[in-house]
């Protein structure tokens, strides 16, 4: 996975950072983010799921001493229709009607044609 500057124009901001990831038909791939639940963070995916398919959804918490439930969210995905898909999580608090973050992945899943 390597980070690519691409206009995502659902951004409004042509440099935002696209990660795009390539992988194979039937191949899966992981995704890790920082979640901090104690704030009420929670990230959400959106994508086609026709083309990629949730497997594993995990949270390993930060071990520490205090009362804090922050950690490492794993999503696991496999794509299953070649060409190129749009994933893009983004940090939902509960109390808010917006997302606080978000992040985009363009997954390219090779179909024995080039990128297009």
């Amino acid at each position: 996975m390597s980070p690519t500057p691409v206009h995502d124009p659902s951004t409004g901001n042509p440099d935002r950072e696209v990660k795009t990831i390539s992988v194979s038909p039937g191949e899966s791939f992981w995704i890790h983010l920082w979640e901090d639940r104690t704030r009420g963070e929670l990230w959400v995916p959106s994508y086609d799921s026709a083309s990629l398919v949730l497997v594993e959804d995990d949270f390993l918490r930060t071990a520490s001493g205090n009362a804090l439930d922050s950690g490492r969210r794993s999503f696991e995905f496999r794509a299953v229709a070649g060409g190129t898909h749009r994933l893009v999580f983004e940090k939902r608090m509960g109390w808010k009607f917006t997302a606080e973050d978000r992040r985009v992945f363009h997954v390219w899943v090779s179909d024995g044609k080039t990128p297009g």
